[in-house]
């Protein structure tokens, strides 16, 4: 399966730009991708103006993606600021290629130093896509940092492990390396996708990554605002849980 990670830019708390930088990076792409995948809150960066900038599944930016998959073939993971029953959360959800809204994942760690835990509600469950034959577990930016929560997804032998963020560059190494450990550690590909760009208050470079069910990096980009691609293959996954059967003697989980 070809994945394309959109490592860009975004406009702060601007939609109707964001859409537009997204529309022109992908015309510049030629390459066939099976999945696309976008930072986190991928059309307005990382706000907390929950309240305001927040939609339900039939909203405009939920509309925008179901239409972008629909009408070039794509599945996507994308992060949206979701509202549901009088909460506010941080998401990432899946749309397959027919424009469908699979899977919803809650962000379960709201990130308490910048105070989102305060406008953002916390998920409870992980949330598993289903996507060309492949498991997907999703995840959001400060959830990699609590590898528990990535173990319940192994012992359900996803496939590939998506974290979708807005990582900054004052503690990149982390991204970095923790992506690494979360594909070491539960035998599986990991696709990491953060943004580049100023926010005034921060800075981020990207180091959008793929890491193999070995740890080995097939892809990282810094800085460059373009489609990361990926080539990965779902054999390679059964061949190391086989030879390495690391994750049947799991046990606390």
């Amino acid at each position: 399966m070809n994945i394309g990670l959109l490592q860009y830019s975004p406009a702060w708390e601007d939609k109707e730009v964001n859409k537009k930088k997204i529309t022109g990076i992908l015309h510049q792409n030629k390459t066939k991708i099976d999945l696309l995948i976008f930072p986190e809150m991928t059309l307005t960066g990382f706000s907390m103006k929950s309240k305001q900038l927040c939609e339900g599944i039939d909203g405009d930016s939920f509309n925008y993606f179901k239409d972008l998959a629909k009408s070039i073939q794509i599945n996507i993971i994308t992060g949206i600021i979701f509202s549901e029953d009088n909460k506010i959360f941080n998401s990432s959800v899946f749309i397959n290629k027919n424009g469908e809204v699979k899977s919803i994942y809650k962000k379960i760690h709201p990130f308490t130093f910048s105070t989102e835990d305060k406008n953002y509600s916390a998920g409870e469950k992980i949330e598993i896509a289903e996507c060309e034959n492949w498991k997907i577990g999703l995840s959001v930016c400060y959830d990699l940092r609590f590898p528990e929560l990535y173990r319940f997804y192994a012992k359900r032998r996803v496939e590939l492990l998506t974290v979708i963020a807005n990582w900054p560059v004052d503690r990149i190494e982390h991204w970095r390396y923790l992506l690494k450990a979360r594909a070491i550690e539960n035998q599986c590909y990991v696709a990491g996708v953060n943004r580049i760009g100023d926010t005034g208050n921060l800075k981020y470079n990207g180091y959008s990554s793929v890491f193999d069910p070995m740890g080995k990096e097939i892809v990282s980009v810094e800085n460059e605002e373009k489609i990361v691609i990926a080539d990965i293959n779902i054999d390679e996954v059964k061949k190391v849980r086989k030879n390495l059967p690391f994750l049947d003697d799991i046990k606390l989980i």
